[in-house]
């Protein structure tokens, strides 16, 4: 059966349209159900009988929001919204941040009990090195840098494949954290640089839930 909260599927009849969840998948738009149909004028399942439907699939939004925290200052809110099993738009905004260019990473942990150092690593479902957000040696939580204007706020517009909202690699649950520094994206030559780009300590964090 098809379990992904993303899609479901509105079938077609004779008497209308009916949206019917977890359609098992086929390559072919038609599904045949079978039905016991009951006799109005008996109790028990009288016949068995086939109801066809022709169904297309209906894609569902899938929402979530992080709402970033600090002891230095930082606040925020990050939204992210995927369709389907398309990529992940995260939007957002973020103040009080020094300007520049700042770490901006999904961390394995949806954990904040000792700040945003209780959050874990970057999250790296599949064991990858550090790198940029658009290289193929990256961990999934890599999105790179935010940019931060002269008056301490950045705006966030990121499209990303690999921070899902569902399946086995859902980041829902998790966290985003704000580094103090630039993140090198695997680059810079530091001792670092292959694990958490050098970026620096984490300025901010909030846990990623979902969104009605």
């Amino acid at each position: 059966m098809d379990t992904d909260l993303t899609k479901r599927f509105i079938c077609e009849t004779g008497n209308g349209e009916a949206l019917l969840p977890h359609v098992p998948p086929r390559p072919k738009s038609l599904w045949i159900v079978t039905l016991r149909i009951i006799s109005p004028q008996r109790s028990d399942a009288s016949s068995v009988g086939r109801l066809y439907f022709i169904c297309r699939e209906h894609i569902i939004m899938v929402k979530a929001v992080a709402v970033l925290k600090s002891s230095e200052g930082v606040s925020g809110t990050v939204y992210f919204t995927q369709e389907g099993d398309g990529p992940t738009t995260v939007t957002g905004n973020i103040s009080g941040l020094k300007p520049g260019l700042h770490g901006f990473h999904v961390h394995a942990l949806g954990d904040t009990t000792n700040g945003c150092m209780s959050t874990g690593p970057h999250f790296n479902p599949v064991g990858k090195e550090h790198g940029a957000p658009g290289d193929e040696n990256r961990h999934a939580g890599d999105l790179g840098n935010i940019t931060v204007g002269e008056d301490g706020t950045a705006a966030i517009n990121v499209v990303d494949k690999q921070i899902p909202l569902t399946g086995p690699h859902s980041i829902i649950g998790r966290a985003v954290v704000v580094h103090a520094d630039p993140d090198d994206l695997g680059k810079g030559g530091h001792e670092l640089s292959k694990s958490t780009g050098n970026a620096g300590g984490r300025v901010a964090c909030g846990i990623i839930g979902l969104q009605a």
